[in-house]
């Protein structure tokens, strides 16, 4: 049987692949458990300093396995203890300091949506369709779509997928705001890991901590995120990676100002 999910590290990136291909890599109870396990491991661990998800198959993730649900689950609590479990995977991505970028194409929906929001960057091939369609089945939103999609998108946009069986292209999703890049062909996937290198070979720490503030800004009121800032940037300040940066561009501008003179 094939693992549900793939997983490696390779100098500190990660790589996590939703690999039910024939089900459009929607979550039934062996992928959730494996998703919480990677994801709870991947946060926590020191080597990993950014997280690349993608979908192997047709698509990236339709959400649920309906079919699975309707026919092993025997009562509704089945349904929420699974959701938590997910739910546990999505928070250790969301509230950790390691940024996340997803790669997407085909077939988004459903909770596949909440995997999305859960990455801090989206790369999407073009002819991606990214949608909710809860109701299209009668259930409502989870893998917190409810709790992230109107923040990425505002309010009433966020009613117009969850109201209806509305399917955004990959050029729309872009406009808006789920999507950071569109890119054509079978580049989206190399794109995607571009983005996550340029992380980890950059000031990857600070990286890590910016994503941290934004994520979590909405927990705290301005004056507590004001001294949150104040706190990270002094901490950030006395790292190796800011001294040796710092020290870079002051050489850099020292270099320029004697050129001009």
């Amino acid at each position: 049987m094939n693992e549900p999910l793939l997983v490696s590290v390779d100098d500190g990136l990660a790589h996590l692949t939703l690999n039910r291909p024939a089900r459009l890599n929607a979550f039934n109870a062996e992928m959730a458990f494996a998703w919480e396990r990677a994801t709870v491991n991947l946060t926590s661990r020191s080597d990993v300093g950014a997280i690349l998800i993608d979908g192997a198959g047709p698509g990236f993730c339709a959400g649920g396995d309906v079919i699975d649900m309707a026919t092993t689950m025997g009562s509704p609590s089945e349904l929420e203890d699974l959701a938590h479990t997910i739910h546990r995977g999505i928070r250790a991505l969301t509230e950790s300091s390691v940024p996340v970028v997803a790669a997407v194409h085909g077939v988004t929906a459903g909770g596949g949506l909440g995997v999305l929001l859960s990455s801090d960057y989206v790369v999407a091939a073009s002819g991606a369709r990214i949608g909710s369609r809860y109701a299209n089945i009668g259930l409502t939103p989870d893998l917190s779509v409810s709790a992230q999609l109107a923040r990425a998108v505002g309010t009433r946009r966020a009613l117009q997928l969850v109201l209806s069986d509305r399917m955004l292209t990959a050029e729309e999703a872009q406009c808006w705001g789920l999507v950071a890049e569109v890119v054509h062909g079978e580049g989206y996937a190399a794109r995607a890991h571009a983005v996550a290198r340029s992380w980890l070979d950059g000031a990857a720490g600070a990286y890590g901590e910016a994503k941290r503030l934004i994520r979590s800004s909405c927990s705290r009121s301005f004056a507590d995120q004001l001294d949150e800032e104040a706190r990270t940037i002094a901490a950030s300040f006395g790292t190796d990676e800011a001294r040796a940066r710092i020290a870079a561009f002051l050489e850099a501008r020292s270099d320029r100002a004697a050129e001009r003179h």
